[in-house]
């Protein structure tokens, strides 16, 4: 009976120091439990407090990358480009690009260029014109006075003769910027649109006696273009 009421008396007391230690397991596992909730839910909080990272897409970088100072034109398909329209005679011709090529129409530009008018086709085609009227085409560079200019020439007739074309071409231009009764002639070579204009100013001056006919005598047709010799220039 002792023996049996020791091993009792040891079960039982097994049984009384087991029941706290399995409580204390449980409160373990308990705690252990919510302390895996608490971090779980931490983790979770922190990362929902985390910007997410931008998304950038190809077209959007290469958007950034492009000045937006930058413009972009588009021209329709129908559209033509401009035409561009250029004088066939331009102010900018060099007396030694005339003198070399020598003909009646660089004498023409050279006068215009003397005088300060514009080298436009309306003035050159006059001048040509009013030479033609003086000397002929075939001859026009005659005693070098393609214009029968009597200033500084020697013959106050318009008969006399210059050392080149080139003194010439100054005189001729001198002549009409210097006399009052030339005014007319120089104004519509200053605007340098009519050829006529400019022939009607000469007709009405006392360039010539005849007056050309008034117009009468004053041929339009297109002038020959004539090279002189070399020496009439000089």
């Amino acid at each position: 009976m002792r023996n049996a009421r020791r091993a009792g008396g040891r079960r039982a007391a097994r049984h009384t120091v087991a029941a706290p230690m399995r409580r204390a397991r449980r409160g373990i596992r308990r705690f252990i439990g919510a302390f895996a909730v608490v971090t779980v839910f931490g983790i979770v909080a922190t990362l929902a407090l985390v910007p997410p990272a931008p998304h950038l897409n190809a077209s959007a970088a290469t958007a950034d990358a492009i000045d937006p100072r930058t413009q972009e034109l588009r021209v329709a398909g129908h559209v033509e480009s401009p035409t561009v329209s250029q004088e066939s005679y331009v102010a900018s011709t060099g007396p030694e690009t005339l003198i070399a090529s020598g003909t009646n129409a660089d004498w023409a530009k050279l006068v215009l260029i003397n005088g300060g008018w514009p080298v436009t086709e309306e003035n050159v085609t006059v001048m040509l014109q009013w030479m033609r009227e003086e000397n002929g085409t075939d001859n026009w560079w005659n005693r070098n006075n393609p214009l029968n200019n009597g200033h500084g020439s020697g013959g106050g007739s318009g008969l006399g003769s210059y050392d080149s074309l080139v003194t010439a071409a100054w005189y001729a231009a001198d002549n009409l910027r210097k006399r009052s009764f030339y005014t007319a002639i120089v104004a519509a070579l200053e605007d340098g649109t009519s050829a006529h204009a400019v022939a009607q100013a000469i007709w009405a001056s006392p360039w010539a006696e005849s007056h050309y006919g008034h117009g009468s005598w004053w041929s339009t047709n297109p002038v020959p273009i004539v090279e002189a010799p070399a020496e009439a220039w000089g």
